[in-house]
C-alpha cells in the first residue's frame, strides 16, 4: 500500500490509500521505472535496449486499425432479443423455434459515408446491425434506419461511396461530385427522397427504425422457401431533426446520438426494438410493377408479422473492444436464413466479409465481441493473431484422426435455374413511383424541409445539365416534387419537362 498526494490545479488533494496493481510489460514482466529512458550516463543518449520504452512507441504506433471505409463513426450496446413464438413454419433458425428463447445480441450503430470523428448530426443514413449471437452460430442482420438503398447492383458501390467521400483533390465533400454519379442513376431517387427528409438526420438512436434492406430467405425444416423483409420497429416511436435543429444540436454536442442512447441504458431507461418480417412465396415476386429483390424498393400492402423484441440495457465496457473489434457480415448466416438473389447483397457477402479481413485479420471472429457462443470446429489455423489454441496436426477435412460431421439439415436450400449467363441490367426497375408516393405520404412542412434540404446541395452543383436530369427525376416521381424543386432553384421548368418526357 502506497500513501500518495494527488494535486490538481494547484490545489492538494485529498490523501487517498491506493491499491495498486504491478505494471508489467506486454510480455508480463514487471516494470522498473515508466518514467524515465534508460540512458547512456546522465547527459548520453537514450538506449535501444530499453525495451519497455520501445514496447510503449511500437504500440502506440499501431493503436489504430484502418478506419472503416463506410460506417466509420458508430456505437455499440449490449442486449438480448426474445422470440414472441414458435415460427418454424417459417424458417428453421434456432433461435426462433419458440416463445420466450432469449438470445444475446450486440447491435452497432453508425453513419455510413463520413469518419469516425465526424458530428453524429450530419445528413446520411444511419447503419443498424445486430449481432444475434444464437445457438447454432451467430447471425448477422445488418442493415439500415431507411428502408431501401442508392443502387440495386454491387459492381456501382464503389462508385457511389467514392462519389459521396470527399474529393481525392480537395479532401472537401462535394454534391457536384455526388450528384454527378446520381444523375446516372434514376434508380437513386426513393432513397435520396428518403435522405434528403427529416428521416436523414435522426434525434436519436434510440428512436429510429431499422431495416434489412434486402430480400433474404427463410427456409423452414421441410425445405419450403420463402421470400422475406426484416424491419426493426422502435417502441419509442420515430424522431428526427430539421436540418435547422441538427446544425444547432450539432453547436451543443455533436456527440448527440451516443450520448442520447448511453444515459438512457445508464439510467435504466431500457430501448426496445420489435422485429418484424415481412413474407412472399416464390411465385408471389411476379406480382409487382418492381423485382422485389431490387434494394431501391419497399414491399408496399405485403403483410408483416412480430418475430421478437429487442432490448440493448448494457454499454460496453470499452469501446474500442466492443464498437470498433465488431466485425458484421451479411455473410455470417445461420440455418433456416439464406440470401436471396438480390444483387447488392450478393456483393456485399463477400464485400463486407473481406473488409473485416482487411481491418482486423483472418482470425478476427475470435475476437470476443465477434466470438460465437458455440464450440467452432473446423481445422481452420494459423493467421495473425490466431488465439485458437490448437494442439492438432490436422488441418484439412476430411480425416480419421479428428472426423468431423456434416449436419444434413444445414444444407443450402436447392433454387430452380433457367435460361444463359449474363450481364444485364434487371427488367421492371420502376425508378419513380415509390419515391413519389413517399413525397405524398409527407406533411406540408417534411415537404417543405425536403424541398429546402435537396436544394441546398443540388444549388451548389455547376452543371447545368446534371442539375436539370436531378431536377426531372424528382418530377417524374411526382410533378409537385420537381416543380417545387425546380421553382427553389429558379430553373427552367420547361426544360425539366422536357427531359422527364424522355
Amino acid at each position: 500500500m502506497k500513501t500518495i498526494s494527488l494535486i490538481s490545479a494547484g490545489v492538494l488533494a485529498t490523501t487517498m490509500q491506493l491499491h495498486a496493481e504491478t505494471l508489467t510489460r506486454d510480455n508480463g514482466a514487471p516494470v522498473g521505472d515508466n518514467q524515465n529512458s534508460k540512458t547512456a550516463g546522465a547527459g548520453g543518449g537514450v538506449l535501444l535496449e530499453d525495451v519497455h520504452l520501445i514496447q510503449k512507441l511500437q504500440r502506440f504506433a499501431r493503436e489504430r486499425i484502418p478506419e472503416r471505409v463506410v460506417h466509420a463513426r458508430g456505437t455499440g450496446a449490449h442486449g438480448e432479443f426474445v422470440s414472441s413464438g414458435n415460427f418454424s413454419n417459417l424458417t428453421s433458425a434456432s433461435f426462433l423455434n419458440h416463445a420466450d428463447k432469449k438470445t444475446p445480441v450486440f447491435v452497432r450503430f453508425s453513419t455510413v459515408v463520413h469518419g469516425k470523428g465526424s458530428p453524429e448530426t450530419l445528413r446520411d443514413p444511419r447503419g443498424f446491425a445486430t449481432k444475434f449471437y444464437t445457438d447454432e452460430g451467430n447471425w448477422d442482420l445488418v442493415g439500415n434506419n431507411l428502408p431501401v438503398f442508392f443502387i440495386r447492383d454491387a459492381i456501382k458501390f464503389p462508385d457511389m461511396v467514392h462519389s459521396l467521400k470527399p474529393s481525392p483533390v480537395t479532401n472537401v465533400q462535394d454534391p457536384n461530385r455526388f450528384f454527378d454519379f446520381f444523375s446516372h442513376e434514376p434508380g437513386a431517387t426513393n432513397m435520396l427522397t428518403w435522405v434528403y427528409s427529416d428521416r436523414g438526420t435522426p434525434a436519436s438512436y434510440r428512436k429510429m427504425d431499422g431495416f434489412g434492406v434486402h430480400a433474404y430467405k427463410m427456409v423452414n425444416p421441410q425445405g419450403q422457401v420463402r421470400y422475406v423483409k426484416f424491419q426493426w420497429k422502435s417502441q419509442q416511436g420515430i424522431e428526427t431533426l430539421t436540418a435547422k435543429d441538427a446544425a444547432k444540436t450539432q453547436g451543443m454536442d455533436f456527440n448527440n446520438l451516443t450520448n442520447d442512447l448511453y444515459q438512457a441504458i445508464n439510467a435504466g431507461d431500457h430501448p426496445k426494438w420489435d422485429l418484424y418480417v415481412k413474407v412472399l412465396k416464390p411465385e408471389q415476386l411476379d406480382d409487382f410493377s418492381f423485382n422485389p429483390l431490387d434494394a431501391t424498393k419497399i414491399w408496399p400492402k405485403v403483410p408483416e408479422q412480430k418475430l421478437g423484441t429487442m432490448t440493448l440495457n448494457r454499454v460496453p465496457d470499452n469501446f474500442f473492444q466492443a464498437s470498433e473489434l465488431s466485425a458484421f457480415s451479411p455473410a455470417n448466416l445461420v440455418t433456416g436464413i439464406e440470401p436471396s438473389e438480390d444483387r447488392l447483397l450478393q456483393g456485399r457477402m463477400f464485400a463486407y466479409s473481406d473488409t473485416q479481413l482487411y481491418r482486423l485479420g483472418a482470425n478476427h471472429q475470435q475476437l470476443p465481441i465477434n466470438r460465437a457462443r458455440v464450440t467452432v470446429a473446423n481445422h481452420n489455423q494459423d493467421g495473425a493473431m490466431n488465439i485458437g489454441d490448437s494442439t492438432s496436426d490436422v488441418n484439412y477435412e476430411p480425416s480419421r484422426k479428428r472426423p468431423l460431421e456434416v449436419k444434413e439439415s444445414a444444407r443450402y436450400s436447392e433454387t430452380p435455374l433457367a435460361g444463359t449467363t449474363l450481364q444485364r441490367a434487371i427488367s421492371k426497375q420502376d425508378n419513380f413511383t415509390q419515391a413519389g408516393d413517399l413525397y405524398r405520404s409527407f406533411s406540408g412542412s417534411q415537404k417543405a424541409n425536403l424541398i429546402s434540404n435537396l436544394a441546398g446541395d443540388l444549388g451548389q452543383v455547376k452543371d447545368t445539365e446534371t442539375r436539370q436530369i436531378m431536377l426531372s427525376y424528382f418530377y417524374r416521381a411526382d410533378a409537385d416534387f420537381g416543380k417545387r424543386l425546380t421553382k427553389a432553384l429558379n430553373e427552367n421548368i420547361k426544360a425539366v419537362k422536357n427531359l422527364a418526357a424522355r
